[in-house]
């Protein structure tokens, strides 16, 4: 196991430098000016303000040596400066990261949750009524587009019914609990604010369900063909003959070889959320890295783009490992190499 971890901790800075690379090639490609963004376009005719601009960014340089410089300013753990909010890359994601992973965390936890329930009830009540439900709930889940479903929940709970708050992390006009760990929830929680921790939760609701949905239908459909496939098991049929119940036969051991298959699933889903965040940051004004990705694209703000990819693939690279890891753990039979 050691042996394992350490191979892939020393693969992992590769990885990132090929992420980066690619990242970095694309950026370059885009038929666009970052200096629009940098000066105006009012300024763009000037030549001086212009050429002010590519000597103050690096602009001015050929591509090869815009790469040297930034990796070489990477290995030394420099970011770089962001084009648009003028301030370092790393200190706009870290202090972006928090809103991020608190979606991403309550998404997870929803869509691993109702996803298990719904497997179990799909199996166990197999081709009935809620056999039938539970499936056409995933698979709705997993075909609606994430933009759309945002926008319907958002006209229907909050602007027609006043259900559930509208977009933003707080109500309008109110200040953030004291930071301890960026998690607005947690930090109201720790300050004993437990009236702003119901407003920060009830705006967590429909953007993690929005988020979670899809995870919630792979899950389902995994675990209940997982769980399927061990119901003929010898294991099975010796439990039930020693005369256990089947409550007992179906939750202690059939859903437990089932879920060994949905441990990747959910370790890798964490990363995919966490950097596919994009569209339901957008819609819902939560401002983390997805809405962060969003502005550093529209005006090619080269550094944060390249810093967004840089934590992307780690967390990718990290979740990976960590899932493997969890995976030998709880099977035993499982021997990592």
């Amino acid at each position: 196991m050691a042996r394992y971890v350490l191979k892939r901790l020393a693969i992992a800075p590769l990885l990132l430098i090929g992420i980066v690379t690619i990242a970095f090639v694309i950026s370059r490609l885009i038929p666009a000016n970052p200096l629009v963004s940098i000066v105006g376009e009012r300024n763009m005719g000037n030549p001086t303000v212009v050429a002010a601009a590519e000597a103050r960014w690096g602009l001015d340089k050929s591509i090869p040596a815009q790469y040297a410089s930034y990796m070489g300013n990477l290995v030394r753990g420099d970011f770089g400066t962001s084009f648009r909010t003028k301030s370092s890359v790393w200190d706009d994601l870290t202090e972006r990261l928090p809103a991020t992973a608190e979606l991403t965390l309550a998404a997870l936890l929803f869509g691993a949750v109702a996803g298990v329930l719904l497997g179990v009830v799909a199996a166990v009540k197999r081709d009935r009524a809620l056999d039938h439900l539970a499936r056409l709930f995933a698979l709705t889940g997993s075909s609606i587009p994430v933009f759309w479903l945002g926008l319907i929940l958002l006209f229907v709970f909050y602007a027609r019914l006043g259900w559930l708050p509208g977009p933003g992390r707080l109500p309008p006009r109110t200040l953030p609990p004291p930071h301890l760990t960026g998690f607005y929830t947690i930090d109201s929680l720790a300050a004993g604010n437990f009236s702003l921790f119901w407003d920060c939760a009830k705006r967590l609701i429909m953007p993690a369900f929005v988020l979670g949905w899809g995870l919630t239908g792979i899950v389902s459909r995994l675990i209940r063909a997982s769980m399927l496939d061990e119901l003929y098991a010898d294991y099975v049929r010796t439990a039930r003959a020693k005369g256990l119940a089947e409550r007992t036969v179906m939750i202690r051991h059939v859903l437990r070889n089932a879920l060994l298959p949905t441990i990747t699933i959910i370790g890798l889903s964490f990363g995919a959320l966490l950097t596919g965040a994009v569209l339901t940051e957008t819609i819902f004004s939560w401002n983390g890295i997805g809405s962060y990705a969003v502005e550093a694209t529209r005006t090619l703000d080269y550094p944060a783009i390249n810093g967004v990819c840089i934590l992307g693939g780690a967390i990718f690279i990290l979740t990976s490992l960590v899932t493997d890891v969890m995976y030998a753990v709880v099977d035993p039979k499982i021997r990592l190499s």
